[in-house]
C-alpha cells in the first residue's frame, strides 16, 4: 500500500509540472505571439518588422514596450522603407520624439556671403625697389665708410671713396676745351662727362673750380637696407664691378599662401588687412599686385603678394602675419555650416520634406564664412533642412538603405 500511495503520488506531482510547463509556455508563445501578429499588421495595416529607438538604431526589439539602452521607448520600423501613400522615401520619426531627439530644421534661404579669407603669411622685400650700385669706370677705392650688410641706410648715405684715372683725364680734357671759348666744343665735352657717369653737380663744380676732381664719393641713390657689400679699401675695380645693393623698405611684400580650391576668391586688385604679432592692434592695409603662377606642391597653396606701405620701417622681412583678404559680398543659397555632413566621399543634408519624414540630400558646397556654407547645387530655396541632429538621421537613412537624392534632383 505504501508503494502504491508513493506511485499515486509520484503520477500527481508529473502531472501538475505537465500543466504547469504547458501554461507557461502557452503563455510565452502568447507573448511572442502578440508582437509577431502585430509585426504583420500593425495597427495602420502596414507590416512592422521591429520596435527601434533612432538614438541607438543598431537596437532592434521584439516588444513594443520595450526600452532601448538609451532609456527611450521604441517605436515601430515598418518594411516599406517609410513610403506611405506615393510618399517619397526617407526616415520617418514621431513628431512626438523630434523634440527630444534634439532636431532643428531650417530653410535654405539666399543670402550675402562675406568675401573674406583668412590665411597666413610673412613679410618680404620689394624686390622691385632694388639699387644695384656699380662702378661706372675702372679705378681703385681709396675710402670704405663704416656700412655693412643688414645696416639701414638713407638716400645719400656714403659708401667708398673710388678713384676713377679715366674721369681725371677726361676733365682734363674738358677744362681745356672749354678754355679756347667754341661753345659746340664744350657742350661736346660736357656730354662725354655725363656719358662717362659724372652728375651734373660735379660738372658744374669743375667749371666753378677749374680744378679736375678723379675722386668720387658713391652713395646710396634709395633709402633701405644693405643686402650685399663687396668693397674694401685697396680694391681695383672694373668699369661695370657692382660694389653694393640696397633693398628699398619704403614699401614691403607680404607673401601669403592661399588654399588652392579657394585660388578662384582672389584677384589682382583686391583688397587686404593684415595683423602682426609684433604690433598687436595695428592692422596694415593694401592690395594684391600679383598672383604667382606656381603652386606650392606640398602644401597645395598659391602665393599671392600683397604690397604694404612702411613709411615707419616697421614692418621687417620675415615677420609673420594673419591676412584677410577682402572682396565684394555675393548673393548665394546658404544653410548652417553645421547641416552639412561630409563623408570623404561626397557632401550631404539631411532634407525635412513633411510630415516627420526625413531623407538625405547630395548637395555641392561653395565658400563658407560666418558659420554659413553656399551651396552651389542640389538644394533649391525654401527646401528644409536639418541643422541639428542630422547625424542620427543620416545614421538611420545608412543602416536602413534610405537612398539619398542626388545632385539635380532639387525641386
Amino acid at each position: 500500500m505504501s508503494m502504491d500511495g508513493a506511485t499515486a503520488a509520484g503520477w500527481r506531482a508529473g502531472i501538475l509540472a505537465a500543466v504547469l510547463i504547458a501554461g507557461g509556455g502557452g503563455y510565452w508563445l502568447g507573448q511572442r505571439g502578440g508582437p509577431a501578429t502585430d509585426a504583420a499588421s500593425g495597427q495602420s495595416g502596414r507590416k512592422i518588422l521591429y520596435w527601434y529607438d533612432p538614438m541607438v538604431p543598431q537596437e532592434h526589439y521584439d516588444n513594443p514596450g520595450a526600452l532601448s539602452s538609451m532609456g527611450m521607448k521604441t517605436q515601430p520600423k515598418y518594411a516599406d522603407d517609410g513610403t506611405v501613400n506615393g510618399a517619397a522615401p526617407g526616415v520617418s520619426i514621431d513628431p512626438a520624439a523630434i523634440q527630444n531627439l534634439g532636431i532643428r530644421i531650417v530653410p535654405a534661404q539666399m543670402g550675402s556671403l562675406a568675401a573674406t579669407l583668412n590665411v597666413t603669411g610673412s613679410i618680404d622685400f620689394n624686390q622691385r625697389d632694388v639699387a644695384i650700385i656699380q662702378a661706372r669706370s675702372g679705378g681703385f677705392v681709396s675710402r670704405v665708410y663704416a656700412r655693412a650688410p643688414g645696416d639701414v641706410v638713407r638716400a645719400g648715405t656714403p659708401i667708398a671713396d673710388v678713384q676713377l684715372p679715366e674721369w681725371g683725364g677726361a676733365q682734363t680734357e674738358f677744362l681745356a676745351v672749354r678754355r679756347l671759348s667754341r661753345p659746340d666744343l664744350t657742350a661736346a665735352a660736357r656730354q662725354r662727362l655725363k656719358l662717362l657717369g659724372m652728375s651734373d653737380g660735379l660738372i658744374a663744380s669743375i667749371e666753378r673750380s677749374g680744378r679736375t676732381n678723379g675722386t668720387v664719393t658713391i652713395t646710396s641713390p634709395i633709402s633701405g637696407a644693405i643686402q650685399t657689400l663687396d668693397v674694401r679699401a685697396g680694391m681695383t675695380l672694373g668699369q661695370g664691378q657692382t660694389l653694393a645693393q640696397v633693398a628699398g623698405i619704403g614699401t614691403v611684400w607680404l607673401n601669403a599662401a592661399v588654399p588652392e580650391a579657394q585660388a578662384g576668391s582672389v584677384r589682382v586688385g583686391q583688397s587686404a588687412s593684415a595683423t602682426l604679432t609684433a604690433f598687436p592692434g595695428d592692422t596694415f592695409g593694401g592690395r594684391i599686385i600679383a598672383i604667382l603662377p606656381t603652386t606650392q606642391a606640398d602644401s597645395r597653396t598659391l602665393t599671392v603678394r600683397i604690397e604694404l606701405a612702411n613709411r615707419s620701417g616697421r614692418l621687417r622681412p620675415g615677420m609673420f602675419a594673419n591676412v584677410a583678404l577682402g572682396g565684394r559680398g555675393s548673393t548665394v543659397l546658404l544653410v548652417p555650416s553645421e547641416a552639412v555632413i561630409r563623408t570623404g566621399t561626397r557632401t550631404i543634408v539631411m532634407l525635412a520634406t513633411g510630415n516627420g519624414r526625413y531623407q538625405p540630400a547630395e548637395v555641392r558646397t561653395g565658400r563658407e564664412s560666418g558659420r554659413q556654407t553656399e551651396i552651389l547645387e542640389g538644394l533649391a530655396v525654401d527646401e528644409k533642412v536639418v541643422a541639428s541632429g542630422q547625424f542620427l538621421l543620416d545614421s538611420e537613412a545608412s543602416l536602413t538603405g534610405i537612398p539619398t537624392r542626388k545632385l539635380g534632383g532639387a525641386k
